[in-house]
């Protein structure tokens, strides 16, 4: 092996001007470009018209040192002499080409005019690689080379150099300055005297590097792999964007720039808009790669679209808001005076409205349509919200703008679409909120439903109270027992009850009947519902307090006419006769709450009330060889299996003696109640189960045309119960000529339209001995218990 030491051979070269070179390291056997100023690249320039050719001292600069801090310790001692083979000028200096020599050492540096001089001397490679094992590491080499290059398209043209090379320094030459190496390790390599450690260190950031790639490439198609849908979009949404600028069709919003002009010169409070211009400035400082620039620009045009400002109060006309309510809807005289005198307070106080209306009623009442004639008489927006089956909190509150996905509540978003901040606002089915792990929207909406408190409003998605003090809110319910106490004292409850048949024929004839024609293309020149066809429909297919289920059969009847006329079968006008509406509906509706035309021992009518209205029920008795079992049927509450036993009690007390032929000890009683599938509870069937048992036992029937209802007590008091509206107007859409009914009940009859108090006879009640002498005609003494007290406490009536 042939070794020579570096000082041996250590050639002294004269001072020659340094050229820095920043963030490059050459190699010797390789050409380089760079670029000087103009006055080195004069000097250049009248060195080659001398010699045709000039030397230079290349030294590379330590990283991180600016040009204007260049000083003599900035420059690493080891570098390179260049032949410079051509000066080009350029537009700010001179681009030079160069040859690399040999590698060389500043032992001096010393500065003029600006400008470095070096004196140098040679640093000669330690030859100490034998032929066989540079051989294996120049293969090595290129064959690493060439696996890094595979990775990348159009790799030829950079390795077919490399193949024709047979030096490891014209490869390290052409190569070094595309891998990507810290500028002290390209600098540590130059600086390597042996020739077999300088090439097995380059073999080892070759080898470095093609890992490097590898894991690099990987990790990229991972990432790629698990980029979103959102985020492609995203892309390229902001690059149609781009496009649409360049073409001149963008929507001339001024892109994220105009947030900032908009918010200025919108009508919000100043709290509100400092939160907006913050909220701006954060848009405007994110730059394009903000993942949270969609977010912000979502919140700034919620709070864009919110209408912040007071509107101008509209004069309330109380005589047109009486004419539009009139005008939509039949009956509710009660409910439309109710409704006339709110917005009369509305009128007089020229503020805040100060209350929440809440109608409460059956299905098909109108309680929509009243919010909606509401809006119409005061000239306002109308929005409507159902909150039937809302579970989450957050639907009414909103979700705080850190979760994916959020959006306001449903109260905001109200107010957005409406566009103003007094709409008439109707919150449907409130009645049917529902509590879940996600929170209580019923307890959400007491903020909300609150004239105390509603001025402050805080949605967690908008982040800044809003007044909601001039909306005018209108609830509607099915029923008023699911809604929470708190939230119902929160409102002015007014009730709803069902229709009569007077009120449902008036009501077909100026509203459903138009509405069905116009909504299947017919007109009154083509369908005609004769008075008498429609009175049978509203008694004998439909049973209902609403007028839902009227609607759907006039609908039936408009489809079955469209269908004639289409197909050339019908003489215009279709005329809809009573002997057509077998063929157009159907059979007649059989319902069980039709009066029964034969009496039957133990058998009684009853009346209940539901969350749909009225309905009428019968009680069934028998009694059979037994052992004084009392059975009850057909899916009774805990409330009224009691009224069982009180009558029972009663009965045994009241009756034993004057029905000596019926052993209550040797006989079984079977209490059933139809309709088993129904769940059925309530103190007011009390009354009707002791009549029932009353006529069982004593084998006398009630009139089928009767019908009860009242709460009893131990002691043989009837008490009142609730419903009685509801129940009325079942009795009568039954057939029921008379009704039993407690006396402290008797000043609710005022609540029944007068057209049915004149069709029904009404018995007020207040002893059982009253209700036996009424339905059965058994007449009794007042017989006086013996217990310690004749104090009764009414219990809770539904």
């Amino acid at each position: 092996m042939h070794t020579e030491k570096t000082d041996d051979i250590q050639e002294k070269i004269p001072d020659s001007i340094v050229i820095p070179l920043f963030e490059i390291v050459v190699f010797p056997d390789s050409r380089t470009k760079f670029q000087v100023d103009r006055s080195t690249g004069e000097l250049l320039l009248a060195a080659m018209e001398q010699s045709d050719t000039a030397h230079a001292i290349g030294l590379t600069v330590k990283s991180g040192t600016r040009p204007l801090e260049l000083t003599a310790e900035s420059l690493y001692r080891i570098g390179n002499q260049f032949r410079i083979s051509h000066v080009q000028p350029t537009d700010d200096g001179y681009l030079v080409c160069a040859q690399v020599v040999e590698r060389v050492r500043a032992v001096s540096v010393t500065e003029k005019d600006g400008r470095f001089y070096a004196g140098v001397e040679t640093v000669p490679d330690q030859v100490d690689l034998e032929a066989e094992l540079k051989e294996r590491i120049l293969a090595d080499i290129k064959l690493t080379i060439h696996e890094i290059s595979s990775r990348f398209t159009g790799s030829e043209h950079f390795t077919q150099p490399i193949d024709r090379m047979d030096s490891v320094n014209q490869i390290m030459g052409f190569v070094m300055p595309f891998l990507p190496v810290h500028l002290a390790e390209k600098q540590a390599l130059l600086e390597i005297v042996s020739v077999r450690q300088r090439s097995i260190t380059f073999l080892e950031l070759l080898i470095r590097t093609r890992e490097n790639i590898a894991i690099r490439i990987e990790m990229a198609k991972k990432v790629s792999d698990r980029v979103s849908k959102s985020n492609r979009e995203a892309m390229l949404r902001e690059q149609l964007k781009m496009i649409q600028e360049e073409l001149g069709e963008s929507d001339g919003t001024g892109g994220d720039a105009g947030y900032r002009e908009r918010v200025e010169h919108a009508k919000m409070s100043e709290d509100v808009r400092k939160k907006a211009l913050a909220e701006v400035k954060k848009l405007e400082t994110g730059g394009s790669q903000n993942h949270e620039s969609s977010i912000i620009r979502n919140y700034l045009d919620l709070l864009l679209d919110l209408p912040w400002e007071t509107e101008e109060k509209k004069s309330i006309d109380i005589g047109e808001a009486r004419r539009v309510l009139e005008s939509h809807h039949n009956g509710l005289e009660k409910v439309k005076e109710r409704i006339i005198q709110h917005l009369a307070v509305m009128k007089l106080k020229q503020e805040k409205q100060g209350s929440i209306l809440l109608f409460a009623g059956p299905p098909g009442t109108g309680k929509t349509s009243l919010g909606k004639s509401i809006a119409e008489a005061l000239g306002r927006k109308y929005v409507r919200v159902s909150l039937g089956g809302i579970r989450d909190e957050a639907e009414i509150r909103g979700h705080r703008r850190t979760y994916i996905g959020a959006l306001p509540g449903r109260i905001i978003q109200g107010i957005q679409k409406a566009g103003t901040k007094n709409p008439v606002f109707i919150l449907d089915e409130i009645d049917k909120l529902a509590m879940s792990y996600a929170g209580d929207p019923a307890s959400a909406l007491l903020e909300v439903l609150d004239p105390e408190q509603n001025s402050t409003f805080s949605d967690h998605y908008l982040e800044v109270p809003y007044d909601l003090s001039d909306v005018l809110f209108i609830a509607t319910a099915n029923s008023l027992a699911t809604i929470p106490a708190p939230l119902l004292d929160r409102m002015e409850l007014i009730e709803i009850s069902g229709y009569t048949k007077n009120e449902k024929f008036a009501i077909a004839k100026d509203h459903l009947i138009p509405e069905v024609l116009k909504e299947h293309g017919l007109d009154a020149e083509k369908l005609r519902v004769g008075d008498d066809a429609l009175k049978v429909i509203i008694e004998k297919y439909t049973r209902e307090a609403g007028v839902r289920w009227l609607k759907k059969q006039l609908a039936k009847i408009a489809r079955h006419v469209s269908e004639k006329i289409v197909s050339g079968k019908a003489d215009l006008p279709f005329t809809v006769t009573p002997d057509m509406l077998d063929g157009i509906l159907g059979k007649e509706l059989i319902r069980q709450e039709v009066a029964r035309k034969e009496p039957v021992p133990g058998v009684v009518t009853g009346l209940a009330w539901t969350p749909v209205g009225g309905e009428i029920l019968f009680i069934e008795g028998t009694f059979m060889p037994g052992t004084g079992k009392l059975t009850l049927t057909g899916q009774l509450g805990d409330v009224m299996k009691e009224s069982a036993t009180i009558s029972l009690s009663l009965i045994r007390s009241r009756l034993a003696d004057s029905q000596g032929g019926f052993n209550f000890m040797t006989s079984d009683i079977h209490i059933h109640v139809p309709s088993g599938a129904t769940p059925k509870d309530g103190p007011s069937a009390g009354v009707t189960l002791f009549t029932a048992l009353s006529s069982l036992i004593t084998g006398k029937t009630a009139d089928p045309d009767l019908a009860m209802t009242g709460e009893i007590t131990l002691s043989g008091a009837v008490l009142p119960v609730g419903g009685i509206k509801e129940k009325v107007l079942a009795a009568h859409r039954a057939g029921i000529k008379k009704v039993i009914l407690p006396k402290e009940n008797e000043r609710d009859l005022q609540d029944v339209p007068e057209d049915v108090r004149a069709e029904l006879t009404f018995v007020p009640v207040g002893t059982v001995e009253e209700v036996l002498k009424e339905a059965l005609g058994i007449e009794l003494p007042r017989t006086v218990l013996f217990h310690a007290g004749n104090g009764v406490v009414p219990s809770q009536n539904i």
